[in-house]
């Protein structure tokens, strides 16, 4: 971190700075083909390997003010969407620089956060057009004759181990006579039920008829419907800067998060046949050249969607998908098993081998199974002196009372097994094993709701509280297989899969021989499944491959180019002064061009990165050929489009992929995407601001001397 700063100077805004310094080292995290990082603990000398930006702020000791507001905006984006991550840190960086040019052309801080704000909502509200509706990306792709499975690189030959595997842009080709590969779904012993989906999975999403379609054009009256609100789109008003440490949601914080289910309406066999795909299209141009993700991703779908025929659930539930992380197994073996698969300790798996083929008492506990744990909110009696806040289990017989009560109850009951959503005591798993119950800590909310449906167990929060009514009961517990039908033992872990009659979890169980990648393939695992989950409540996408951030710099550029006009009434009352007003129109060329040169960069560094230029000089002059003709054109959006859909947006037609440009449909987030430029944009000005009032108090010139401000610290 100390290396990120080395070139801050002492007399321009030292906040600004240093975002545009750690901005600076996620650079190579742009666009489809990211350059993997390794981090190292100077302390421990241990390292781990990263490619997203929220890996790589967790990574650094952030000390600075600025700093701590970049990890918190980076978060808040990593929580609600999961994707945006990397442009939200470029963008941060890309502005920062041209705020500070600005600031060196004496342009005024209000005009500088005027001119920016309404610059970004009027992008925002400009590439609108842009946009596609998920019922048209299926049938363009259909009517291509593109299959979800043509998943097909020449130009990435590098096998699934290798550790700089580079990540292709995604190849849609029209050969589709290859067979497919399918990820199987590793399902329980219900054959008659839960098993008969492998027919499906054989060649998923495929049967035009079979599928049914989750979204339809708009006035369709089997439009799909987002359970608890409508279709909530990006605000382009006027943001409001707040001098806080945190970024007010309010408008959006019933938008996402919620890990959500999509209620889709059935309607039968679909009539159309550009739906017969389903989400496979979809979850394909989504993924950015991430193939190992999107036929787990699939596999999922064809799964949800068949079951979904059949009871009329959701078609695409996220809260029905969970994780599990193999280490030590070729990538090849990661697959998608029906059921809970988990790790537990080999003195564990003894139990488990018990069980097999037994149906078990199954009790949910919605807490932690310790002697110390009390639930949110408790309140502890009034005059009561506390002595010692937690004993020792093993200072004598008070720590085994409470041990054996616990196993008293378990066994009362006939518990054979115990899923708990926190931690567990290391002592009274010892007891339950000896007396072969099986107890598993650190379950999710989502697979206690999945197993309480299906075994009708009520959670309880302590075991005091156990009756008859809440032990459920059908459960099944057996090692985990492979899909060659071995069972593995990873030493001091053993995976095993939990599972019940009709459960509808999936567990996506990822697999990797390198420890240091295994966080990796998670991160680019999740990213995809809510890159589709966003994009079925947003109902639509964005045209990928730049065209969106290319029609947003022309769009700047060309309101930059207008000519000057006197400032109006409005403008006098927004800044209480005429003189301010006049400035901010004298400066609002200067402003959009620096807000435009953020676009050009971030368009010249992902062109960089994927190869389709040498030199971001290069890149440069392929942007502004691109950005000339448009305006020629008289239509940019119409250019943007046509290049977008022959596949020659900023392509000079003789790098790698050249031959394949015709069949390329890459798509983004909506609402993901443009969040991701208001937060990065509202970042870089309250920086800005705060550095202001700063340096504009009472003691402003005693600050500015350069004798003296190496007494103040900056933020």
């Amino acid at each position: 971190l100390p290396m990120a700063f080395r070139d801050v100077n002492a007399r321009r805004h030292i906040g600004l700075q240093q975002l545009a310094s750690l901005a600076l080292a996620g650079r190579t995290l742009l666009g489809p083909m990211k350059s993997c990082k390794f981090i190292v603990d100077e302390s421990t000398s241990q390292s781990t390997l990263i490619c997203s930006a929220v890996r790589l702020i967790e990574s650094l000791d952030l000390t600075s003010a600025a700093g701590q507001l970049l990890n918190e905006t980076i978060q808040a984006q990593n929580k609600e969407f999961k994707t945006g991550m990397s442009t939200l840190l470029f963008l941060t960086g890309a502005w920062s620089n041209a705020v500070l040019e600005c600031l060196q052309q004496n342009v005024p801080v209000s005009a500088i956060v005027s001119v920016m704000s309404e610059g970004l909502n009027s992008c925002c509200e400009r590439v609108q057009c842009l946009q596609i509706s998920i019922h048209d990306v299926n049938k363009e792709l259909c009517s291509s004759g593109i299959r979800p499975n043509a998943f097909k690189s020449e130009t990435c030959q590098i096998g699934h181990d290798s550790l700089l595997n580079p990540q292709c842009f995604l190849y849609l080709q029209k050969d589709i006579s290859a067979p497919e590969e399918v990820i199987p779904i590793i399902s329980c012993s219900y054959q008659e039920d839960d098993c008969n989906f492998n027919k499906c999975l054989a060649s998923p999403l495929a049967g035009c008829g079979s599928i049914a379609s989750l979204v339809k054009p708009v006035g369709d009256k089997n439009t799909s419907v987002i359970s608890g609100s409508g279709v909530i789109a990006s605000s382009c008003n006027k943001p409001k800067l707040t001098h806080s440490r945190y970024f007010s949601t309010l408008g959006k914080s019933h938008f996402s998060s919620q890990q959500g289910h999509f209620q889709g309406h059935l309607s039968g066999q679909s009539a159309d046949p550009c739906e017969c795909y389903g989400l496979g299209h979809l979850a394909m141009t989504l993924s950015h050249g991430n193939e190992a993700s999107v036929k787990l991703l699939q596999s999922i779908v064809a799964y949800q969607q068949q079951r979904a025929e059949r009871s009329g659930s959701s078609q695409f539930n996220i809260a029905e998908i969970v994780t599990c992380c193999l280490l030590g197994l070729p990538e090849s073996y990661s697959c998608v098993s029906q059921g809970f698969v988990t790790l537990v300790s080999p003195e564990q798996a003894k139990v488990i081998k018990r069980f097999e083929g037994k149906p078990l008492r199954i009790l949910l506990m919605d807490g932690d199974l310790t002697e110390q744990y009390r639930h949110l909110g408790f309140t502890r009696p009034c005059n009561v002196r506390t002595v010692l806040e937690h004993r020792s289990l093993q200072e004598g017989r008070a720590g085994d009372l409470w041990l054996s009560s616990m196993l008293d109850i378990l066994i009362s009951f006939e518990v054979d097994m115990v899923l708990v959503k926190g931690n567990v005591c290391a002592n009274l798993m010892e007891r339950c094993i000896a007396n072969s119950i099986l107890v598993v800590g650190s379950v999710t909310r989502d697979v206690l709701c999945a197993f309480g449906e299906v075994t009708n167990a009520q959670p309880v929060t302590y075991l005091t509280q156990l009756n008859a009514a809440c032990v459920g009961s059908g459960a099944q517990v057996e090692l985990w297989k492979a899909c060659d039908g071995r069972a593995m033992d990873l030493g001091e872990l053993v995976p095993v899969r939990i599972k019940a009659h009709e459960i509808p979890l999936l567990t996506a169980v990822l697999t990797t021989t390198v420890a240091s990648k295994m966080q990796l393939v998670e991160d680019r695992f999740w990213t995809l499944v809510y890159r589709l989950h966003h994009a079925l409540i947003d109902e639509k996408v964005f045209l990928g491959g730049g065209a969106v951030e290319l029609l947003c710099l022309s769009h700047i550029q060309m309101l930059a180019e207008q000519p000057l006009q006197p400032a109006n009434k409005d403008a006098v009352r927004e800044f209480h002064s005429p003189w301010l007003a006049a400035s901010v129109t004298e400066c609002k060329s200067v402003v959009l061009q620096a807000l435009a040169s953020g676009w050009k960069q971030y368009l010249s560094v992902v062109m960089c990165n994927t190869a389709q230029a040498a030199s971001e000089l290069e890149a440069h002059a392929s942007v502004d050929h691109h950005l000339k003709k448009a305006a020629d054109c008289g239509s940019p959006s119409a250019y943007i489009l046509q290049e977008f859909r022959r596949g020659h947006l900023l392509r000079d037609g003789s790098g790698p992929f050249a031959d394949h440009r015709a069949g390329l449909r890459v798509y983004d987030n909506v609402t993901a995407k443009t969040e991701a430029w208001r937060r990065a944009l509202d970042l870089v000005l309250l920086v800005l601001q705060t550095d202001a009032e700063i340096i504009t108090g009472r003691k402003r010139n005693q600050l500015l001397n350069p004798h003296l401000s190496n007494e103040f610290m900056f933020l």
